[in-house]
This record gives structure tokens, sequence and C-alpha cells, in this order.
């Protein structure tokens, strides 16, 4: 699998040849996180905290907020590594300060080593610095305490020189239950293929910056299709996964998916098919994967309009059920303005509102039966979806909220707060 690389300097994602020279400086990350994100994790590498000229620590948090960083650079305490996990890294890549006394304080799981090399020879301190130890002999010594290695050849990072293919399968076999990505060189499509084939993720940044290749060429190399015309089949699903229905895509219509940002197909009858084009129910592309067979896509979409059928049903399958489509009914406007609702005066009267979610939690309290509790935890998500919609607030961000808080590894004490004045105490 590919996964995009943005290098931080100043603020700026940036390019490096040799991880010495200045060749790129593509501006602000936040824009090319949002396009990188479609296809998974993003490595976010702070090359200004490897090199010791300060670091970039606020942009990397609000980066994790919003997209699955791993993250790398500097890295070379167990507190600091703590502290990204906790603001939502998926994982964190040590280089110097991986070390058995270090990475036996964090969470393995969410653990990667980085072993940059020239010629096969591990260096530390923002490649400055040799160590004399060969990158099998840091696997080895470090694979108790991670759950994946990161290899970067430095002597070639940048250059598109191409892949050392047998050498990639050498640490594939040295690196055993761990996962593997590895950097640097990296110049085709088909290249990153090989590396999928064999169960190695690949890092790769200059080539996609340069235009040499795309997120889309990437991933179409790594899938296959039994069909004379290559369409590969693609599974819609919407942001709380539940599925909508099944598509099909070519390399063009996978390629413009991506680069817009929505959701666009290849349509056996009439070729592209950008979804909604007529009808104006569109859809946000949230993000595409594989499955592990690599034959099948996965489209996650926000989809606007009555559904994604063309029978205006949410789904080819009919309606969805689920809080997720209480959610949609309770934010859509129409919903919200047919005379008479409850759900209408809910919105007209925020007293009324504020209210009913005090008295729905006490009575969610005080229940003590099953049936009970089941009728009042269903007020209380009625009356809470309701607020949210009132500020825009979306089930799914309530979900990824509550996932990134999942991810800390150091946990509050959680003590129930003072009781405030004016509050319902219950």
């Amino acid at each position: 699998m590919i996964v995009p690389s943005i290098d931080l300097m100043g603020g700026h994602a940036v390019q490096l040849e040799r991880g010495r020279d200045l060749k790129i400086d593509a501006g602000p990350p936040e824009p090319i996180a949002e396009r990188f994100g479609r296809v998974g994790e993003i490595a976010v590498i702070d090359l200004d905290a490897a090199f010791g000229k300060g670091d970039n620590r606020e942009l990397i948090t609000s980066l994790c907020r919003k997209h699955a960083c791993r993250v790398g650079g500097g890295i070379r305490s167990v507190e600091a590594a703590l502290e990204l996990l906790d603001a939502g890294a998926e994982k964190v890549i040590l280089g110097t300060a991986a070390t058995p006394e270090i990475l036996s304080q964090l969470p393995m799981s969410r653990t990667m080593a980085a072993l940059d090399a020239v010629h096969d020879e591990v260096v530390v301190d923002g490649w400055r610095t040799k160590t004399g130890a060969s990158v099998v002999d840091r696997m080895q010594a470090l694979a108790p305490y991670v759950c994946g290695f990161l290899v970067t050849f430095v002597e070639v990072e940048g250059t598109m020189a191409g892949l050392n293919l047998e050498r990639a399968k050498q640490l594939k076999a040295a690196a055993g239950e761990r996962t593997l990505t590895v950097a640097g060189g990296i110049a085709t499509p088909d290249e990153v293929a090989q590396l999928d084939a064999l169960g190695i993720d690949a890092q790769i940044g200059m080539a996609l910056y340069t235009g040499t290749f795309d997120l889309a060429d990437a991933l179409w190399a790594c899938l296959g299709s039994e069909r004379e015309d290559g369409l590969v089949p693609t599974l819609v699903v919407d942001e709380h996964e539940r599925s909508l229905g099944m598509c099909w895509s070519a390399k063009e219509s996978l390629k413009i998916a991506l680069d817009e940002g929505k959701g666009v197909y290849w349509s056996r009858r009439r070729g592209l098919w950008r979804k909604g084009e007529r009808s104006g129910n569109t859809q946000k592309l949230l993000g595409v994967d594989m499955d592990c067979d690599r034959d099948v896509l996965r489209f996650t979409v926000e989809q606007t309009g009555p559904g994604f059928c063309h029978l205006l049903t949410e789904s080819c399958f009919g309606s969805l059920k689920g809080l997720g489509t209480l959610a949609h009914r309770v934010a859509d406007p129409v919903t919200r303005a047919v005379p008479g609702s409850y759900t209408s005066r809910l919105f007209e009267e925020p007293d009324l509102l504020a209210a009913k979610i005090r008295e729905e939690a006490d009575e969610l309290v005080a229940a003590d039966t099953r049936d009970e509790v089941i009728h009042e935890a269903a007020d209380v998500l009625y009356f809470t979806l309701v607020r949210a919609a009132t500020y825009g607030v979306v089930l799914s961000d309530i979900e990824a909220e509550l996932y990134r808080r999942s991810k800390r590894v150091r946990r509050r004490k959680g003590d129930a707060k003072p009781p405030q004045h004016g509050r319902s105490q219950g």
C-alpha cells in the first residue's frame, strides 16, 4: 500500500534530496493532507525537530485531529511520543530514541522504529551520525518493542533512482511479523505494486510532489481485475460504513475521484459517471481503500440529497436503519420545517431543548430496569442529536471525537465536575 509523506520544515511541506538539499517547497500542508488522506494513513515527518531546529508540533496536532497520521521526526522522549499519541496520532515513529529503554514504555501496537540507512548502515540525529549498526541488526534488537519498521534509504532519498527489490525482500524477511514500510528512491507505480505484493508499504514523497505519478496510479497498479474491460468492483459506503450500493471503477474515474474528492465512477454503459451530476445527489469522497485480495475498492462517501439509489432510497438495498439514519433525518432542513412537528419545535425553542436534555439525562440515571434504560437512553440520544444539529454537528463528527479520545494513552482521572449553579442536579 502507498503511504504518502508530508515532510515539514518551517510550517511548509517540503521535499529534500538525500536528506540535505531542498528541492520542493509545496507550501502549507493542509490541502496536501486533505488529498493524501483519501487513501489512508499519511506519514507526517517533522524535519525541523529531527534536525534540532525547532518543531512543528502545533501544526502536526492539527493534522492529527483531521487525518490518520503516523508521525515521526525528532521524537526523542517518552513524553514527546505520548503527547503525539494523545493528540490523535495513529502511530509514532522513533529513530534516534528507538531504544529498548524508551520503546518499552510506549504501546507496542502504535509504535514504529525508523531505521534510516546509508548503504545499510543506520544513521541517527537527522541522518548526520553513523552508528556502525546494520538495518537487520537493529531490527532484531527492536522487534520485541514495535509494531513495525520504517526503513529509509537515505542515499537515494528524493532522487527517484529506483527500487532495490531484492534488498526490500531481505528486509521483509528480517522484519518477520512486524510491518515494513520503505522509503527512498521509489520511482514508478509498478514498484509500489511490487512492494505491495510482498506485504511492504511504500512511503512516497518526491514522486507525488513532482507529478511523476499520482495516488490513482499507485492504487491502480496494486489492483487486479478478471474482467475483459479491466473494471474493478467498487463498494460504496457512507461515513458510518453502511453499504449504499455497488459501482465500477476505471483508472480514469479513480484518478478524478481522488483529485476532486468526489464520488466518481465508471458506468458500463455511459463511461465516466460523476454521481449526482444530473440529480444533484452528489457525494463527497472521504476515503478509498482496497480489500485484502486487491480486487475490490471501497469508497467511503458523504452522500447528499435523498439517497444513493436512482429510486431515491438511501441505498440500493432500500432504506437504511440505525442511529446514523436518525441523525441525518434530524439534521435535514426539511425535517426542521415540518409545521407542528416536535423536532421543528425543539429547533425553534432552545430553552425547551435544554430543559429536555437535562430532564431525560436525569431519567436515564434514575432508570432501574433494562426496558427503562433503553427508553431513556433513546430519549437522550434523540435530544442530543437535535442539539448537535443546531450547531451543524453531525454524528460522524461525534464518532470521530470519541475515536480520537479512545487513542489516548494517558488517562484522566475522570471524576465528576462540581455542580454548576442553575443546572438540574438530579
